[in-house]
């Protein structure tokens, strides 16, 4: 599910969408979804989507936050893209993509597969399929 269909401001659209992921709609669950869906796609780690919930007088935890991110993510609203052992990014564009990262200022940008080629995949074990890949490229500053 790609959440473009979540892009909306009106709580019966919010509440409808997280009612069909299978998510009661609270009063936290709202208020995150429509901070985090109502931009279009983004990357963003709890501890921004805090910040971001302060800012807007929503009052919620940090680890309040953090369940939220991962019931959404479990829902197949969010994703989460792991980039170091504790560091993660949710990303609201569920669909098959790929990111940069940038190790300077800490940010991702999506980049497509259309002309991304993965070959040389070891053979998978038996009983197991290919989910799916994650690419990372890392950035960093060039040096002219």
């Amino acid at each position: 599910m790609h959440t473009a269909m979540l892009t909306t401001n009106a709580p019966g659209m919010i509440a409808e969408k997280l009612r069909a992921a299978g998510l009661r709609p609270t009063r936290q669950r709202m208020a995150l979804a429509k901070i985090l869906f109502s931009g279009g796609d983004r990357h963003v780690s709890a501890e921004e989507l805090h910040q971001e919930a302060c800012a807007a007088t929503v009052l919620v935890s940090v680890a309040t936050v953090y369940n939220t991110l991962n019931q959404f993510k479990a829902a197949g609203l969010l994703r989460e893209v792991a980039i170091e052992g504790d560091r993660s990014y949710f990303d609201t564009n569920t669909s098959n993509h790929f990111h940069f990262y940038s190790e300077k200022d800490g940010r991702l940008f999506d980049f497509g597969t259309e002309n991304l080629e993965i070959k040389g995949l070891p053979p998978v074990p038996e009983g197991m399929e290919i989910d799916r890949i994650d690419v990372i490229v890392r950035l960093k500053g060039s040096r002219r």
